[in-house]
């Protein structure tokens, strides 16, 4: 086993809270893999272990957050999401194909969807957004994590003020998902993006709530005024 991977789920192990696993399962749907570390622990850890490998070159960086995927626990995949953002300066047009992979063999629930793709997705669109584009295609996937994907690895370029042209077309072909999995992704991108862009995601709202589900509409207006909020909820 390599050293700093051996050493990683030795310090997960030695942070065990045997009341994390049950409290951690009840927000999710499937059956979870968890060690039962705490987030801001697991946070500690990858911060600690990125000192030891920041240094060793972006392949070497990628081979490991590939064994950390690959073992299937939470943690796991939640230090890969705190190191990847940490080198999006040396992210290449290839590297679409390596995360898209990732996404594809080693996310099964959307704790790992939303930490891999808001951050890191989130950067590598920013420095290429020609790849906005195969993003959309995603909302049409038989791979529900690349479904989810597409909506949540524009959350934190929504948020600041990115890519709103794309966000209404993401929601448009998300917009009729009957899987509350897709009606929150979305509905979370409008509301994100309702940050900087209140007006224009108000008339989105306003123009789809006939057929929006109601889940997507409640996140989509969550931080807006209560007299748009009445507005939006009235049928």
């Amino acid at each position: 086993m390599n050293p700093t991977i051996q050493s990683i789920r030795e310090s997960l192990k030695e942070n065990i809270d045997n009341r994390t696993p049950k409290s951690f399962q009840r927000f999710f749907k499937e059956e979870v893999k968890c060690c039962g570390v705490k987030i801001a622990i697991v946070r500690k850890i990858a911060n600690k272990f990125w000192e030891e490998i920041k240094t060793i070159g972006k392949p070497n960086i990628f081979n490991l957050c590939e064994l950390l995927f690959s073992s299937d626990y939470c943690e796991e995949a939640f230090v890969v999401a705190f190191w990847l953002p940490k080198i999006a300066d040396e992210f290449k047009p290839d590297d679409w194909i390596v995360f898209k992979n990732w996404i594809e063999k080693y996310v099964n629930n959307w704790a790992k969807c939303d930490g891999f793709c808001n951050h890191t997705m989130g950067s590598f669109l920013v420095k290429y957004p020609i790849f906005i584009e195969e993003l959309k295609e995603w909302t049409q996937s038989e791979n529900r994590w690349l479904r989810r994907a597409a909506a949540v690895s524009l959350i934190v370029p929504a948020r600041n003020g990115h890519f709103l042209k794309d966000v209404s077309e993401i929601a448009d072909r998300l917009l009729l998902d009957e899987d509350d999995l897709f009606q929150k992704g979305y509905g979370w991108l409008l509301k994100v993006t309702s940050h900087l862009h209140q007006k224009e995601v108000f008339d989105y709202v306003m123009k789809n709530k006939e057929n929006m589900p109601r889940t997507a509409l409640r996140y989509a207006i969550e931080k807006m005024p209560q007299c748009l909020k009445l507005k939006a909820m009235k049928r």
